[in-house]
C-alpha cells in the first residue's frame, strides 16, 4: 500500500469513527432519557422507516460529489408513487410492471435535469427547482389531487420478514453496498470524483464529463423511484403531497455524512451513517416529547454544524 493510499485509508477510518461516535452518543443519550428507546422494537421500526431516505441519499451523494445538487427529488418521488398507484389501481397492472413504469418516469425527469443543466450549462440548483414544480404538478394531475389508496398489494415490501427487517430495508442496504463499490472500485466512480474535484482536468485527460454527469442525475431519479416504491409499500397509498421537504432531509443526511457541498469528496458508507444520525435524532427527540418546532430547530443546528465542520476540514486539507 502506497503512503498516499494509506493516508487516505486512515483519514476515511477517522471520519467513520467520528460519525459512529456521534451515532453511539445519540443512542446513549436517548436511551438514558427514554426507557423505550433502546429496544429491539424501536430499532426495528427505525430500520424499516429509513429505506426511502437511504436510497435517495445514495443518489444525492453522487450528485454532490460531481458538484451538483438536485432539489426536485421529493417531488419526483411523489410523481413516481402517483404513477405506480395509477397503473396498479386503475389500469390493473401487476406490482413489478407498475413499479418499473414509475421508476422509469422518475429516471426520465432526473435525466431532464441533467441534460438541461449540462447541455446549457445552467446551475443544477435552478434547473431542479423547475423540475420540482413540473413533477409536483404532474403528481397532482395523475392523482386528481387526491390520495390514492392501493391496499395490501404492496404491503409485503415493507413488512418485517427476518429479525424484524423488511425486504425494503434489505434492498436498501444492498443499494448502499452497490453504490459504495461503484464509487470506490470502478472507473466511473473515479470519474465522478474527478469531475467534482477538477472537471477541466478530466476533460483535458480525454474524458468527456457530460455523459457521466447526465448519468448521475438519471440515477438520482431512478433511486427516487425506488424510494417511491418503498414509501407506498409502507403507507399502502400514494399521496401527491408526499415528499414535501424530503430533498432537504436527504441533503442533510448526506452532508452530515461528510460529503462535500463543493464536490469531489464523499462516501456512501458515511452517508448511511448520516441517515442513521438523522433518523435516531428525530426519533429520540420525539420519544422524549420534544415539540415539532423544537425538533426542526435542533435538526437545523446539526446540519449547520456539519457544514461548518466540512468547511474547516477542507481548509485543513489545503493547508
Amino acid at each position: 500500500m502506497s503512503p498516499t493510499t494509506f493516508q487516505r485509508t486512515l483519514a476515511g477510518l477517522k471520519n467513520y469513527a467520528g460519525l459512529l461516535g456521534t451515532l453511539v452518543a445519540l443512542c446513549i443519550l436517548f436511551s438514558t432519557l427514554s426507557e423505550y428507546f433502546f429496544t429491539w422494537s424501536t430499532l426495528a421500526t427505525l430500520a424499516n422507516d429509513i429505506p426511502t431516505l437511504l436510497v435517495m441519499a445514495v443518489g444525492m451523494t453522487f450528485i454532490l460529489i460531481i458538484g451538483g445538487i438536485d432539489l426536485s427529488v421529493g417531488s419526483v418521488m411523489a410523481l413516481a408513487a402517483s404513477i405506480m398507484s395509477l397503473a396498479m389501481v386503475h389500469w390493473g397492472w401487476p406490482v413489478y410492471a407498475a413499479s418499473l413504469l414509475g421508476m422509469l418516469a422518475a429516471a426520465a425527469l432526473g435525466m431532464l435535469t441533467g441534460l438541461v443543466s449540462v447541455g446549457w450549462r445552467v446551475p443544477s440548483f435552478i434547473v431542479s427547482l423547475g423540475v420540482l414544480e413540473i413533477a409536483r404538478g404532474l403528481a397532482y394531475q395523475v392523482t386528481d389531487s387526491r390520495t390514492e389508496y392501493i391496499g395490501g398489494i404492496v404491503a409485503g415490501i415493507s413488512a418485517p420478514v427476518w429479525m424484524g427487517m423488511s425486504p425494503a430495508f434489505i434492498a436498501a442496504m444492498l443499494i448502499v453496498l452497490a453504490g459504495h463499490l461503484v464509487l470506490t472500485r470502478t472507473v466511473l466512480g473515479r470519474v465522478w470524483i474527478g469531475i467534482g474535484t477538477n472537471e477541466e482536468a478530466v476533460r483535458l485527460s480525454g474524458i468527456d464529463p457530460r455523459p457521466s454527469k447526465v448519468l448521475v442525475f438519471a440515477l438520482m431519479g431512478l433511486l427516487a423511484g425506488v424510494g417511491a416504491l418503498f414509501q407506498i409499500s409502507r403507507l399502502e397509498a400514494a399521496d401527491p403531497n408526499g415528499g414535501v421537504g424530503l430533498e432537504l432531509q436527504v441533503i442533510a443526511a448526506v452532508v452530515i455524512g461528510g460529503t462535500s457541498l463543493m464536490g469531489g469528496r464523499g462516501s456512501v458508507i458515511s452517508t448511511l451513517i448520516g441517515v442513521l444520525i438523522i433518523v435516531v435524532l428525530e426519533a429520540g427527540l420525539a420519544q422524549i416529547g420534544v415539540s415539532e418546532p423544537l425538533k426542526r430547530i435542533v435538526t437545523g443546528l446539526v446540519i449547520v454544524t456539519a457544514v461548518v465542520l466540512d468547511t474547516y476540514r477542507r481548509r485543513g486539507q489545503r493547508a
